[in-house]
């Protein structure tokens, strides 16, 4: 195959070498022992002359990556960047991964039961503004989204599976 320099403005896009080019390949034995070796993206990532997006690539390729959880139930809004780490935005994405059935530490999961609970055992509820952020509301009976994703988690403690 034939290779040739890229143009100055394209070298970002092309490669280390600036090369037009195949892509590399990642032999999925290969990369299954290093990962069973304990080496980090970044190692996988030098090792096989990709970026460590294209080692995430290929251990999902390979089923090597745990699958991508779904939080869209848990939080049903588009968070403005400024409040997706806060206090009620970890509390629920932790909440949705023990119900989903991932093991989370347990001081997260203790932290995220005891703020459901107390919203719960209040009557209270969680709603989300853009621009002004998370809020605590009175719970609509039957409709409280703290309230379900409290019952999931639960559901999902008490399989044996999960023990």
């Amino acid at each position: 195959m034939r290779t040739r320099r890229c143009p100055p403005y394209a070298c970002g896009r092309m490669g280390s070498e600036g090369r037009v080019g195949r892509k590399a390949v990642i032999d999925q034995r290969e990369l299954r022992r290093l990962v069973a070796e304990g080496l980090s993206n970044a190692e996988l990532a030098s090792r096989f002359g990709v970026s460590e997006s294209g080692i995430l690539q290929a251990k999902r390729a390979a089923g090597l990556s745990k699958p991508m959880l779904d939080h869209s139930r848990a939080i049903p809004w588009k968070l403005d960047r400024a409040h997706s780490q806060s206090g009620p935005a970890t509390n629920l994405r932790n909440l949705s991964s023990a119900a989903q059935g991932r093991a989370i530490p347990a001081e997260k999961l203790n932290t995220a039961l005891r703020w459901a609970d107390r919203l719960v055992s209040g009557g209270l509820d969680i709603a989300y503004e853009p621009g002004r952020g998370f809020a605590e509301v009175p719970a609509v009976p039957g409709r409280s989204l703290v309230e379900g994703l409290l019952a999931e988690v639960r559901a999902a403690l008490e399989r044996p599976e999960d023990r």
